[in-house]
């Protein structure tokens, strides 16, 4: 069960609030330049295999560097993944000190 289950929340109140505002402001300066560099750092490889020569070039023995630049996307999907797991369990807990404080003052003015 919910912590504010069979509670009324003005939930238009908190969409109009100045934390909320700012809540959604951090969110998106976190997810669009993390989604941005995702897109781009994946779309890369198929483009260089396809279209250029520069990933052709041995790295490690005969390890060319497009096996390189495939196996950091592995790394790199990990790596935003545990970022982003992080830092939404802060958004998530910021929300709720939202919620929590504008409940508590529809308490007080009831």
């Amino acid at each position: 069960m919910g912590k504010f289950e069979g509670k009324q929340i003005d939930y238009v109140q908190i969409a109009s609030s100045k934390k909320f505002k700012e809540l959604l402001s951090s969110k998106k300066k976190f997810i669009v330049p993390l989604t941005i560099f995702f897109l781009v750092f994946y779309f890369a490889l198929p483009l260089l295999t396809s279209y250029s020569t520069v990933l052709n070039y041995k790295a490690v023995g005969d390890i060319s560097w497009a096996w390189v630049f495939a196996f950091a996307q592995f790394i790199m999907t990990w790596v935003l993944c545990t970022v982003y797991v992080k830092k939404a369990n802060l958004f998530d807990n910021l929300a709720n000190e939202i919620v929590e404080e504008e409940f508590k003052k529809g308490e007080k003015g009831a």
